[in-house]
């Protein structure tokens, strides 16, 4: 088993540092600042592609992490994508960061979407943690206080997806056309969480720490449902469909039992655990294919929505069934670790390019560009955040 657990985290660690890493240090860094918006499947750069707050800020933490972790070769990509961030992201007026820019920086979508403002903080926070940088911590705290003071739900909880650039009420408050319009998701939820519990790292500020315990909870009450997340609601946590995404249940188990570990409520840890082991099971059950890879979504009764095997999935799965197996000792969880790693070895990962294939078909096979729309090794929703994160949480577990 340790020989075992060796070679996977030196496959995993190479993955991370040969493969993922150098395709955004090399072919997706902008000479002219930032990281170009795009890149299809054979690798082309799409550069004059809209760039996306999500996806920036999803660079800055992973290579924050890999300053952290890795050592200081990382650090002025990390610089770099620090600069990016703070200079053209960030609304100077109304505070905030602006959903989408155009190549040369200009807003293409000036709203305050609340996801994106999560994963600045967790960016933020984590560039902070990495090089001691007081400007970042300043720039994550006031970005929560803003979270606080425009899109919480004091009376009935939680907190509400999207706002205008005066954070002003938004009619349509979607994260995707893909969503539904509702006002409250898992996803934002989830995210804010995640941010929150990076910040908290940091800055153990007494309104933090409240906000975090009362977001656990009301995720833990209100959006885990037997095993499963519901997706969507209401202002009233009425749920508004019953699809299940195994991938978002795999990557919120071990998200909750981390953010109650991170604040240190017991009561509240406890109940992430068996929640979290309900919902591994329940992937592990549900989710699966015989290849060992992650379906993508489904109707409440089981029945496939999609079927593609979706990059990031895979990436959460692997950390998900891990953190299962480690509070549970179940071999089955084990089993699906190693399953789940050779399926992105074997299959996902692009060794031709470098980076991972968005999405593949349903026997394993990686989509061209022309035959779907979202295959690409780059795009507004592709980046090293998924996958680069899954190898570094990877590393820090095998080490046991």
């Amino acid at each position: 088993m340790a020989a075992d657990d060796r070679g996977m985290r030196e496959e995993i660690l190479r993955e991370l540092t040969e493969n993922i890493l150098p395709f955004w240090q090399g072919r997706m860094r902008d000479p002219q600042g930032g990281f170009f918006g795009a890149a299809d499947c054979d690798g082309i750069v799409d550069k004059a592609a809209p760039r996306a707050a999500v996806v920036n800020a999803r660079i800055l933490w992973t290579f924050a992490t890999a300053t952290r972790v890795l050592g200081a070769s990382y650090r002025a990509t990390a610089d770099w994508a620090f600069d990016e961030l703070r200079t053209r992201f960030i609304d100077g007026e109304h505070g905030g960061l602006y959903w989408m820019l155009d190549a040369a920086g200009r807003p293409l979508s000036d709203r305050k979407q609340i996801y994106a403002q999560a994963f600045a903080i967790y960016a933020f926070s984590e560039y902070a943690r990495a090089t001691g940088n007081r400007d970042a911590l300043g720039l994550a705290i006031g970005l929560f206080r803003l979270i606080e003071k425009h899109a919480a739900d004091r009376e009935r909880g939680g907190y509400i997806e999207a706002l205008d650039r005066a954070w002003g009420p938004l009619d349509d408050m979607r994260l995707s056309d893909k969503d539904l319009n509702s006002p409250k998701s898992m996803n934002t939820h989830l995210h804010i969480m995640e941010a929150y519990t990076n910040l908290l790292r940091i800055w153990r500020d007494p309104a933090l720490v409240a906000r975090q315990g009362d977001l656990i909870a009301v995720t833990l009450d209100r959006i885990v449902d037997n095993g499963h997340f519901k997706l969507f609601f209401d202002m009233d946590w009425r749920s508004l469909n019953d699809h299940v995404s195994y991938g978002h249940d795999i990557e919120g188990s071990w998200l909750l039992v981390e953010a109650a570990e991170v604040l240190g409520n017991e009561a509240l840890l406890a109940r992430a655990r068996d929640a979290a082991v309900l919902m591994a099971e329940r992937t592990l059950a549900e989710g699966r294919d015989a290849d060992g890879s992650l379906h993508y979504e489904a109707h409440g009764d089981g029945r496939l929505i999609d079927a593609d095997k979706h990059w990031w999935p895979q990436a959460e799965a692997l950390v998900g069934f891990q953190n299962a197996w480690e509070m549970t000792g179940n071999p089955n969880f084990r089993d699906a670790v190693r399953d789940v790693w050779t399926f992105i070895r074997d299959k996902v990962a692009d060794r031709a390019h470098g980076e991972w294939h968005a999405k593949l078909t349903p026997d394993g096979r990686p989509y061209a560009a022309a035959e779907d729309a979202d295959a690409c090794l780059a795009g507004p929703w592709k980046c090293p955040y998924h996958n680069g994160r899954a190898c570094f949480e990877m590393l820090e577990r095998l080490k046991a």
